[in-house]
């Protein structure tokens, strides 16, 4: 008798757009759940933050972003070891 032979998911390309058509959020999704790098953008295509997820949880560092790009939070979602 075989054994049975699961399939690795891969992560998929997303993007979710406002009702304008410019891009909200774009990034990766794994079964259904972010999964790597992700940006949030504003109405006008400013980023207004860029973050880190392993399947739906936060990880590493998450920045905010002033809508002229300077940088106006960060916090740290990495455990410390």
């Amino acid at each position: 008798m075989l054994g049975t032979m699961t399939q690795r998911s891969e992560p998929v390309s997303q993007a979710i757009y406002y009702a304008n058509g410019g891009v909200k959020m774009r990034g990766s999704l794994l079964d259904g759940e972010m999964h790597g790098s992700w940006e949030w953008y504003r109405t006008d295509g400013t980023v207004m933050r860029t973050w880190q997820s392993d399947r739906g949880r936060q990880i590493g560092v998450w920045r905010t972003f002033a809508r002229l790009g300077r940088l106006v939070k960060e916090t740290n979602f990495t455990p410390s070891q």
